[in-house]
Parts: structure tokens; sequence; C-alpha cells
């Protein structure tokens, strides 16, 4: 079992930067990833990465701007947003994965945690 738990989330302006973090507690060598979710709109994943840390994935829409990377000493992963868009807006989940592999499928993707709220105003 793995339980997460997100923070950094908030309220910024177009262009302004948040950081998220996700501490995770739980054993295994897991992938982890992070989704978000817009009003109106499916669940999508953002950034994932594998359990080394070695392999990435971005989604199109965020590639060049977020950073994903995690520090499996203190059980953490982190998203680096920066150049923060209004279209950014959405709560943010963090998720871990039963592979260790990076992986965009959410079906791979078996814990979650309970989001936070990034909202990016003009």
């Amino acid at each position: 079992q793995v339980q997460l738990v997100e923070s950094g989330g908030g309220l910024v302006q177009a262009g302004g930067s948040l950081r998220l973090s996700c501490a995770a507690s739980g054993r295994g060598r897991y992938a982890m990833a992070w989704f978000r979710q817009a009003p109106g709109k499916e669940r999508e994943v953002i950034a994932a990465i594998n359990w080394s840390g070695a392999n990435t994935y971005y989604r199109n829409s965020v590639k060049g701007r977020f950073t994903i990377s995690r520090d499996n000493a203190k059980n953490t992963v982190f998203l680096q947003m920066n150049s923060l868009k209004l279209e950014d807006t959405a709560v943010y989940y963090c998720a871990a994965a039963r592979v260790s592999y990076v992986t965009a499928d959410t079906s791979n993707y078996d814990y979650w945690g309970q989001g936070t709220q990034v909202t990016v105003s003009s």
C-alpha cells in the first residue's frame, strides 16, 4: 500500500512558477506521475518518471516548462512548473504505478493523492 500526499499548489499569476511536492509512504520501486484535471475535462497525465529518475515523460503542452524529479531518499516526487499559463489551471494529482518503468498509461497507476489546486490568473 502506498499513500501519497501532495502539497505546493496555490494561486499564481500567468508567467509565474510553482513547485509541487508529493510525499509517498510505503515500500516498492514504483514509477510516479503527475496528472491534472481541469473543470469539465478528463484527467490527463502531464509528466511521469521511472523509479531511478533517469527516464521521464512529458505531455507536449508542458514540455520545456515543467520538470518532474524525485528524491528516493526522501520518498518525494516534485513537479517544477515554470511559465505557467491560464490553461494550466487544474487540480493536480500525483500517482504511483505498479511498475518501475516510466509510463503514461493511466491504467498502470494504482495509488493516488488527494489532489492540490493550481490556479493561474491573468
